[in-house]
């Protein structure tokens, strides 16, 4: 790749990153330590991230362990979940929280797939968007003589089978998140 698409290439790749992030926080009945990255404690007056000042673990298939590192953190680690949109009522046994993930029902897992689909066609319209813009960008050049005619078109060349192979890494991201989502 030249270093003329490099800036887009990047843009691109960060639609494909956030997409992962957006996916890993999707519940699947699987129990995925990522549900937790948007809960923070309140830690001597800051609010942290609970993997800052506990081990997160996974135990079994549907069970996350929270070990504090300072027990008194317990009770407001279980009050951050509880008040959190995770929908999971947390276990303390005075030493652990235990998340429990419940399997979902048919019907949810319908609705998780299509909400998969949904966040990968937005992802895939970032990513075209990025393309659009890159086209723009060398047709200006183009008319205003920084590039030869042959130059705009190896660059749109570069930036279409860039646009191509990140839409695909797209639908390969989201059909295996269906596929996570439907084998519980």
């Amino acid at each position: 790749m030249s270093s003329m698409t490099k800036p887009f290439e990047e843009k691109m790749n960060a639609s494909v990153d956030h997409l992962v992030r957006e996916l890993a926080a999707i519940r699947a009945g699987r129990a995925n330590p990522a549900v937790l990255d948007r809960v923070a404690v309140d830690y001597y007056g800051s609010p942290t991230p609970i993997n800052q000042i506990a081990a997160v673990a996974v135990a079994e298939a549907r069970i996350l362990t929270i070990t504090p590192w300072d027990r008194s953190m317990l009770k407001p680690i279980s009050k951050a979940i509880q008040t959190s949109d995770i929908g999971i009522n947390p276990i303390d046994d005075g030493q652990v929280i235990r998340l429990v993930f419940p399997a979902p029902t048919e019907e949810r897992r319908k609705q998780l797939t299509k909400d998969v689909q949904k966040q990968g066609e937005e992802a895939k319209i970032a990513v075209r968007n990025v393309r659009r813009d890159a086209m723009d960008k060398f047709k200006a050049q183009k008319k205003a003589g920084e590039l030869t005619e042959d130059d705009q078109k190896k660059l749109e060349d570069e930036t279409q089978k860039l646009t191509d192979k990140y839409v695909k890494q797209i639908d390969e991201i989201c059909a295996n998140k269906n596929k996570e989502i439907m084998e519980v």
